[in-house]
């Protein structure tokens, strides 16, 4: 347990990690660089066999770290930490992925906007490349469960992207989500999604009670595309990796959790479509979509 100063409480930034050492590093040091520092952070370190946990421990006493055994997963780490940072008494939680570098005004950014809309989810705008000339990773969108896809919101808005925007679903990968949401929907669903899905699920229960889903353009981080489980799955086009991609608890069109999603979430007069196009989508997606 850190000693924590009041305003800190204001956001609990939750990291789970596994390994890979070097991304969480760069995450850190992104987060020490932030120009507003009104908020924690803690690691959920699920088993890592690498340096984490000892650089962890040695190099960054500001960072709260929990540890599991290193079967828990992406879920199971997120509520590990949410549950910590609730206990604690934190205003607001931020699930961030590792494998993200932060912009120096992004705690800043989030917080405002947290303050313009205080009942809202926020998702932070996802970039590749460098801040010089980046690219848009992911921009929000909204999910159509007739055909399975997703609408860009980002073609609607002028360049530059600013201000707050209204999505369906958002990733876990710099979602801010207010104290009261989480009393109200609880925590991710980690019985049905242990890895995937959970983060897109969570902001759909959130919405049905109640609470409105936002991109926040003006809280961009970098992200690194090719470091994802999945794009390292498809990056090899055979019948064993075609086969982790629809199986694998890291396999980005995993059918199960697909199903499982489209249960839960899914419109009743539209699932029968939604399934339809969502599982022809998988089956050929991986050959059809490029590495």
């Amino acid at each position: 347990m850190i000693d924590l100063r009041p305003e800190q409480l204001e956001l609990a930034i939750v990291i789970p990690v596994f390994n890979r050492w070097h991304f969480t590093h760069a995450c850190l040091e992104s987060l020490r660089a932030q120009t507003d520092q009104r908020f924690y952070t803690i690691v959920v370190d699920d088993g890592s066999t690498d340096e984490t946990l000892p650089t962890l421990q040695a190099d960054y006493p500001e960072v709260q770290v929990l540890q599991t055994p290193g079967d828990v997963f992406w879920t199971g780490t997120v509520n590990l930490g949410i549950t910590a940072a609730m206990g604690q008494g934190a205003a607001r939680v931020m699930t961030l992925n590792n494998d993200v570098v932060c912009t120096p005004q992004f705690v800043a950014e989030m917080l405002k906007g947290s303050t313009e809309k205080p009942q809202a989810l926020l998702g932070a705008l996802a970039l590749e490349g460098d801040l010089a000339q980046p690219k848009i990773a992911y921009a929000g969108d909204t999910w159509n469960w007739l055909t399975d896809g997703r609408h860009p919101i980002a073609a609607a808005y002028r360049r530059p992207l600013q201000g707050l925007h209204e999505v369906s679903h958002f990733p876990g990968r710099g979602l801010l989500i207010p104290r009261a949401c989480i009393e109200k929907a609880g925590l991710f669903d980690a019985v049905r999604f242990p890895h995937y899905m959970a983060d897109y699920d969570y902001t759909m229960v959130a919405r049905r009670a109640g609470f409105r889903v936002f991109v926040n353009y003006d809280a961009p981080i970098l992200t690194y595309p090719d470091a994802s489980g999945d794009r390292s799955i498809r990056a090899g086009r055979s019948w064993g990796n075609y086969i982790k991609h629809l199986t694998d608890i890291r396999g980005g069109a995993n059918l199960a959790n697909f199903y499982k999603y489209a249960l839960k979430n899914c419109p009743p007069l539209l699932l029968p479509f939604h399934l339809l196009a969502g599982t022809a989508k998988r089956l050929a997606g991986f050959w059809l979509r490029p590495a």
